[in-house]
């Protein structure tokens, strides 16, 4: 793409988000200075969450479809809350898989309060239309109440294989809890993950920094690279060259799908891999005319030896 240099950003803008990328290498800094698993923040996701990502901004109807190649993930909304959408539910996604991970069990408690569970995800207590503590809460009854359909087909081979699944069993969960009262019982926020979901992020995660998708959390784009990124390179042999159509498919579900659409998206998504890869300075990719072409290298979380993806 003409005008744009991945590790200088667009060269006709100078200051091109120079104050973000400021915080975001104070942040980096930091990350490095000590890896995941030392800090003790690593956090999973869900393969099915990385081959196919949330919506970015608040949908229009109750169903959401993402695209990539053969696998199709359709999201049915519950009428009453409506789609899980933006960085908050993939905040609430990868703290959710780490805290399964660690415990190994599919209940899962919020803590003693509200302001507790988003002093742990570092947001603000801020209330307000679009204060952290309103939007988390709707957004935890959104992704609670979502039902997510993952169906790969490959009619050339007459196959078509299909999981369905909900991320939690059932929630109970309170924005003001009871105070404790005299014999000691205080009320919790709990979380029960549903068996299928619970199964998948503790036998096949995708580990994650989690420190890395705090610092992303304004841009779910960033984040979705970043995961996705960090995966690839787990496994990657031998370069990939993955084509736009296929990249706006997977990330790009806002825009058209016209020529002018394509180069919207193109535009969107060579500023967010920017910034991942001034955070991700490993990841080894190259923009070429017809797509993105990886190489083999370093995943961002290294997988533990003779264990998997744990």
């Amino acid at each position: 793409m003409e005008g744009f240099d991945l590790r200088g950003g667009f060269t006709n803008q100078k200051c091109y988000r120079s104050q973000r990328l400021g915080k975001l290498v104070s942040s980096l800094l930091s990350i490095e200075a000590e890896e995941a698993r030392e800090a003790g923040m690593i956090a999973y996701m869900a393969r099915s969450m990385v081959m196919a990502t949330l919506p970015h901004s608040k949908p229009k109807g109750h169903v959401f479809q993402r695209r990539n190649g053969e696998f199709t993930m359709t999201m049915i909304g519950n009428p009453n809350f409506g789609l899980p959408y933006g960085s908050l539910p993939r905040l609430l996604l990868a703290w959710t898989t780490r805290e399964a991970k660690i415990k190994n069990s599919p209940v899962l408690h919020l803590g003693k309060s509200f302001s507790s569970f988003l002093n742990v995800l570092k947001l603000s207590k801020s209330g307000g239309e679009r204060g952290d503590a309103t939007r988390l809460r709707d957004q935890l009854l959104r992704l609670f109440s979502t039902h997510i359909s993952c169906v790969y087909q490959n009619n050339k081979k007459g196959v078509c294989k299909s999981e369905q699944f909900i991320v939690a069993k059932s929630f109970n969960l309170w924005w003001n809890p009871i105070k404790e009262e005299k014999d000691g019982i205080s009320s919790q926020s709990t979380i029960v993950l549903a068996k299928d979901f619970f199964e998948e992020i503790i036998n096949r995660p995708v580990p994650v920094d989690f420190r890395m998708l705090q610092a992303l959390r304004r841009s779910p784009l960033q984040m979705d690279i970043y995961v996705w990124l960090t995966y690839r390179f787990s496994y990657l042999k031998k370069s990939s060259l993955i084509h736009w159509n296929l990249l706006s498919n997977q990330f790009g579900s806002n825009y058209a799908n016209t020529q002018q659409g394509l180069r919207d998206f193109k535009r969107e998504f060579l500023k967010a891999l920017h910034v991942v890869t001034v955070m991700y300075q490993d990841a080894s990719v190259e923009i070429q005319d017809n797509g993105l072409l990886l190489k083999p290298g370093k995943s961002h979380v290294a997988r533990k030896k003779n264990m998997g993806d744990t």
